[in-house]
């Protein structure tokens, strides 16, 4: 599998992928201690599972092959797949989650995710814009990893898109077109209110309300012409520092 890996602690719950992989999804365990999770991830009777699991000492667990389709994202739709179990990868980090107090991810675990995260995106050939958060990918019902994952720090190593620096206030004609616009650069609209606040814990993580306002029109322009001519080019230092928030 790779490298990285501490410890291999298989769970049978998995099965025949029907896609080729394309993203990885970043998760949080949301329960108390890495032993629960663990169990929880290794039970049949549970019916759910992740690739790769990592401690808040760094120990990186390996669950399922990589080649295998775990049962991490349940009910989810990102950049028009629904089949997202087949088509990803999925990492669950150790932490309590909003339920049982949630906190600041470790340095440890942070140190030990770049570089097995980047041994996934190489090997399969992955782009930034699709390694994204379980919330992304099913907002209406999940929150993780939540507005304390540090994502810059993925997007430093090139493995997660950075937030970028809008250069002006954007505010689109009604919700509606707000919405299609969302839908465009990947998230499931159906809920709209949820959608909005999904976008925003991954990318304005300050202020999560579901409403759609002069940022977050603009951060969406921003990511869009990104999208278009290929996420790589995004210049996070572009815009002008005083942008009235």
């Amino acid at each position: 599998m790779t490298g990285w890996v501490q410890r291999h602690h298989p769970s049978p719950n998995h099965n025949a992928r029907k896609l080729p992989i394309s993203m990885v999804v970043l998760h949080y365990t949301g329960m108390q201690t890495a032993q629960e999770a663990l169990d929880r991830l290794c039970d049949p009777a549970a019916e759910v599972s992740a690739h790769y699991l990592i401690d808040e000492d760094g120990t990186v667990y390996a669950l399922v092959p990589e080649d295998q389709r775990a049962w991490h994202a349940g009910r989810s739709y990102w950049r028009g797949i629904t089949d997202v179990n087949s088509a990803s990868i999925g990492i669950e980090m150790v932490n309590p989650g909003h339920e049982w107090g949630y906190r600041p991810f470790t340095e440890a675990q942070m140190e030990a995710l770049i570089p097995l995260l980047s041994g996934i995106v190489a090997r399969h050939n992955i782009p930034p814009g699709n390694v994204v958060g379980h919330s992304d990918i099913a907002p209406a019902r999940k929150q993780d990893p939540g507005e304390l994952f540090e994502w810059e720090v993925l997007a430093r190593y090139g493995l997660a898109l950075p937030t970028p620096k809008p250069r002006i206030r954007l505010l689109h004609e009604n919700p509606g077109a707000f919405y299609l616009s969302l839908e465009r650069f990947g998230y499931d609209i159906a809920d709209g209110r949820a959608a909005v606040a999904a976008f925003q814990r991954r990318f304005r993580p300050r202020i999560i309300d579901g409403e759609i306002d002069g940022e977050v029109g603009a951060l969406l322009f921003e990511l869009l012409i990104a999208r278009d001519v290929g996420e790589g080019e995004i210049d996070e230092d572009c815009g002008d520092p005083d942008f009235p928030y």
